[in-house]
Formats: C-alpha cells, structure tokens, sequence
C-alpha cells in the first residue's frame, strides 16, 4: 500500500471518529438514562446508547467500502451478509437498550441476526490445525460458527461493566487485527476493522477515565459481533486468508473472564440468566481496586493478545499450537490475584 493511498485512508477513518463523536454528543443530549441499581457500580443516572455512534460510523464505512474500495472487497453474498447482519444486531440491541429485554429474548434475537450472517454463507468449515492439516467440521461449521458469534457477542455484552473496558478491548483488537491484515494484504478485513475501530476511538474519550455516557448494549453487543465475523472472514473470505485465532487470542483476557465466571457460577447452581456481580472485574472492584486501574489491566490483556498473535504469525507452524494459549497467562495469574484480594476484603459470595 502506498503513502498517499494510508494517509487518505487516515483522514478518511478521522472523518469517521469525529462522525460517531458527533453522535455520541447527540446521544447525551438525548438523555436515555441508565439509572443506578445494586446490580450496576456507577451510582447516578448516566446517559446510555453511546454506541450508536459507533455503529452509524460502522455502517456508513462499510457501505462506502461496499461502494467503492474494489480493492477491499470479498464476494458480493458475503459482503451483504456481513452488512445485513451487522445491522440486524444493530436494531435489536438498540431495542433491547429501550425495552431491556429478559436474557432468554435478548439472546433469541441475537441468534436471529447471526443465522442472517450464517445464512448469507458466513461461517468456518475448515479449520487448519498444525500437525494434522485442514479439519474439515462438516456439519458441524454452522452450529460452531453461531456458539463463536454469540459467545464473542455476549463476552462483549458483559464485560461492559466499568468505563472503557469493553470499548478499549475492542478497540485495540480492531487496530492490530487491521495491522496484520494490512502485512497480509488481507484488504478486507483492514478496511473493516479500521472502520469499526474509528467508530470507537469517537466514543472513548466520552466513557473513559470519566463516563459522560455508557456505550450500552447497542455498542457492546455491535462491537463483539462484528469482531466475531471478522474473525470468520477474515479465516475464509479473503484472497489473503488469516488464521481465525487471532481475535479470540487478542480478546483472550475479556473471553477468559466470562468463560471462568459461567463455569464458576454453574457448578455452584446459580442462575446464569440473572444479573450479577461476580466477573471478575466486579470482585477486583468490590475489593477495592480503582476502576480505571482494572480497564487499563484488561487493556493491558488484549495487548499482551496481540503480541501473542504477531508471535503466531510470525512462527514456524511446529510451534504455533502452544503460543495460542500464551494470552491466557496473565488472566489466570489475575484470577489469583482477585481471589486473594476478596478473601483480604471478606468478600464471601462473588455472585450477587
């Protein structure tokens, strides 16, 4: 890619950042209110669906994209796929922001807009495993596809506990999968995980290190799903494929802390459909650690991910498969650290 070709690229995603910024505006004037509860750490009324600007910076690049950046393109079925369904998860978490659905509804819509992306012939069925060669899953890719978008989804979703968590993760994770698409010359994926990164970076200073308005769950849910099916076509859909590992290790920290917290809270029989403050963020929190310190941690996470992935990349294929885990390290050495810092704090119960 040539300089002339990156800096109009550049201005082109500001010009992005500086639209969802504007939104955002609109949106804390707007004044939908996220009001306190025992469930909740902030403890006044603050706007919510700041994520909207995210999404409408999304969806106005990637439309562009469709239109015009030929050189970005993957095939015409996928692309409105990837557009149809980005938007389906866009109307319905705004909905659920609204109404505040039951879990069971929220995530029965949820499915409804990753089947609209399954449906369009987004999904992985072959997988390159080191040592073994191409897995071919069969009938199993779509199911496979569904749990990875609505488990990235949801990880998104709650993990969007304190300011800038959830938005910083998938911020960070949008820039570095955008760098190593651009050394793969995987243009596709570059040209959307930028987008999708400039709709954050408009948003960010409105959340983080002082909330002025929460991202919601039109911002979360959007930010997951999205990041879920780049890592899907990214793996297939380009002329350049690149290895679909790359956002879960760089999302590693935030899919690691929802993952122990389901195991955790089903072996002890807890309703897993109920609102609680038991990540493991909550119990850092709860225990008295400052809330910026502990986003800059998760932060911290989805860096040590991307290190981890240019690692993979970068490695022969014999020593691929254990680098892969490398970014679980420092969320299980977390997991230590919060568990001593609860029983400091007498914290019995971390569901609550």
């Amino acid at each position: 890619m040539t300089l002339h070709a990156s800096i109009r690229h550049l201005v082109f995603l500001a010009g992005l950042a500086l639209l969802s910024a504007a939104v955002v505006r609109v949106m804390i004037s707007v004044g939908f209110m996220d009001h306190p509860s025992e469930r909740k750490v902030h403890g006044a009324p603050v706007p919510k669906m700041g994520g909207v600007g995210i999404v409408v910076a999304y969806l106005l690049g990637i439309a562009i994209l469709y239109r015009y950046a030929g050189f970005a393109r993957i095939a015409d079925p996928y692309f409105r796929g990837m557009i149809m369904s980005s938007c389906a998860i866009a109307l319905v978490a705004f909905l659920d922001d609204l109404y505040d659905y039951p879990f069971v509804i929220k995530l029965a819509t949820q499915v409804v807009a990753a089947l609209a992306a399954v449906g369009s012939g987004l999904y992985v069925g072959l997988y390159r495993v080191p040592y073994v060669g191409g897995v071919d899953v069969g009938p199993l890719a779509i199911p496979f596809t569904l749990c990875w978008i609505l488990f990235a989804t949801n990880t998104m979703n709650f993990i969007d506990g304190l300011n800038g968590l959830s938005s910083g993760t998938a911020l960070i994770t949008c820039v570095f999968l955008s760098i190593f698409a651009a050394h793969a010359n995987g243009w596709f994926t570059y040209l959307a995980a930028a987008l999708l990164a400039a709709g954050i970076l408009g948003f960010l200073p409105f959340n983080y290190p002082r909330a002025r308005i929460f991202m919601g769950d039109v911002g979360s849910q959007f930010c997951g799903f999205v990041l879920a099916m780049l890592a899907v076509a990214s793996s297939r859909f380009q002329t350049q494929e690149l290895s679909f590992v790359l956002v879960p290790m760089m999302l590693a920290g935030a899919l690691y802390d929802v993952a122990f917290t389901l195991v955790r809270r089903l072996s002890r029989g807890e309703n897993i459909t109920q609102a609680h403050r038991g990540h493991l963020f909550h119990v850092a929190h709860r225990a008295g650690m400052d809330p910026r310190l502990i986003t800059l941690i998760y932060w911290g996470f989805a860096l040590f991910g991307a290190a981890s992935a240019w690692c993979f990349l970068a490695a022969p294929s014999p020593y691929k498969p254990p680098i892969v885990l490398v970014p679980l390290l420092p969320p299980i050495i977390w997991t230590f650290y919060v568990a001593h810092r609860a029983r400091r704090a007498e914290i019995g119960r971390w569901s609550r």
